[in-house]
């Protein structure tokens, strides 16, 4: 089900449509992780080692996802189209991070949670590019 619903968003419309799609997949699988993620820890004691590791893990998640919306079987320029959602993902996150947390990270943490998203995400297309045609 997932593979044809990712299937018509790629043959909905060109490719900057089908990269804001891909984007907004993202997002809105971070946010309902984050959200269902906030009721499990209120209902349990979970440590603070183990949240951050979730988050990642939600992370990487939402930019799978959203790369698996952006690239398509065989596609030359996967791995460009994953590491750029993974940039463009991970960038306004940070950005959003540091504008509502009033929290001050070091710029090498920021710089370090953003190259992970390129990191991810041109894994990730890399990865899904080399799928076969189906």
């Amino acid at each position: 089900m997932a593979q044809q619903a990712a299937r018509r968003i790629r043959r909905s419309g060109g490719k900057k449509n089908s990269f804001l799609r891909g984007l907004l997949i993202a997002v809105g699988f971070t946010a309902a992780a984050v959200v269902i993620f906030a009721l499990i820890i209120g209902m349990t004691d979970i440590p603070d080692g183990l949240i951050r590791i979730i988050n990642q893990i939600i992370k990487i998640g939402a930019i799978f996802l959203g790369v698996r919306a952006v690239v398509s079987p065989g596609s030359p320029d996967g791995i460009r189209q994953g590491a750029l959602l993974g940039l463009i993902y991970m960038g306004v996150g940070v950005l959003v991070y540091a504008l509502l947390s009033g929290q001050k990270m070091n710029w090498l943490g920021y710089g370090i949670d953003i190259l992970m998203g390129v990191a991810v995400g041109g894994l990730s297309g890399m990865l899904l590019s080399g799928r076969h045609r189906s």
